[in-house]
């Protein structure tokens, strides 16, 4: 079998696998959002443990949950009964992920788990398991076969832990009402975050940087004043201090056959009505620009859509918001 059909088939089979976990959804997935979102409410916690495979998952799913605003730890299986019990604290709720139920490292824990007032909602493939028997709530990741040739490996049953999880944490955001004003507190360093945070007045161009010119100047000193704020384009205004039009390194470019391009006046070749932000928009929005218009400079205004700064598109990746 060629390399892509065989990926193909791993494909297909945890495609399938979602596909069947996806129909295994019913009152129990309801009971542990509610569940959840009550012991968040209330100040708790919820403790990921697993095992091997299903462990890392967890990990995944406690960071996924932690970062749109459901306060997760992960508890390590072996070292639970060597100290770690004391990251538990009554009214947390545990998420116990084992596919076949009777992992021993996790069983061997359950009783520790019965002397804290806690929920435990488990995510397993054997319903009848011990994990499922000693569980608040049972979360049915049944699937069809691994996609190890053997069906041994864990791949599908890992696969539909992770988008169970993932199922999971963004129900209850969007439950609990987090935001993306929520995200963006939770990630100030990240890309995602400054977008969310930042507004256009914070990544401007400004004074020297921003060339401003009358309709009236010739090309050549509008190329020079260009070259000057080394920038890729220039803003032109009008006898009122306001946007008449832009003229960029690709208008230059667009007008550069014809002979008399040096002496003729900005306002003659210039983009009139060009795309503009207000200084206080969030910079998402002019990413949105951007993309949706295919543009590299975007002219900020102030409140009387006079010209206050210039976003070059250039700036953005330095700046960590793109």
């Amino acid at each position: 079998m060629k390399s892509q059909e065989q990926a193909r088939r791993v494909f297909d089979i945890e495609i399938a696998a979602l596909k069947a976990v996806r129909a295994h959804l019913d009152g129990a997935f309801d009971i542990a959002v509610e569940m959840i979102i009550q012991i968040l409410t209330n100040r708790g916690k919820i403790v990921v443990v697993g095992v091997g495979k299903s462990g890392n998952i967890g990990t995944k799913i406690a960071a996924t949950l932690t970062s749109t605003g459901s306060t997760s730890v992960v508890l390590n299986s072996v070292d639970a009964l060597h100290g770690d019990l004391g990251i538990i604290c009554d009214g947390d709720a545990i998420l116990a992920l084992s596919y076949s139920g009777e992992t021993e490292e996790l069983i061997r824990i359950l009783p520790a788990f019965k002397r804290f007032a806690v929920k435990i909602i488990s995510m397993t493939g054997e319903k009848s398991s011990r994990l499922a028997k000693h569980s608040d709530v049972v979360l049915n990741v049944k699937v069809p076969r691994e996609a190890c040739p053997f069906n041994l490996a864990p791949t599908s049953s890992t696969t539909a832990m992770l988008a169970l999880g993932d199922a999971l944490a963004m129900t209850i955001m969007n439950q609990r009402g987090f935001n993306q004003k929520d995200f963006a507190r939770l990630h100030p360093e990240g890309s995602i975050g400054k977008t969310l945070l930042l507004r256009a007045r914070d990544i401007m161009r400004t004074g020297d940087r921003l060339p401003l010119i009358p309709e009236s100047m010739i090309v050549r000193d509008a190329i020079g004043k260009m070259i000057k704020a080394k920038a890729g384009s220039v803003c032109v205004i009008n006898k009122m201090g306001k946007v008449a039009g832009i003229f960029t390194d690709g208008d230059l470019r667009r007008h550069f056959t014809e002979g008399t391009l040096l002496t003729s006046t900005i306002g003659k070749v210039m983009t009139r009505n060009p795309k503009v932000i207000k200084e206080d928009a969030l910079v998402a929005e002019a990413l949105k620009i951007f993309d949706e218009h295919a543009i590299d400079d975007l002219v900020v205004v102030d409140r009387l859509k006079r010209p206050v700064g210039l976003i070059d598109l250039q700036d953005l990746p330095k700046l960590k918001v793109m």
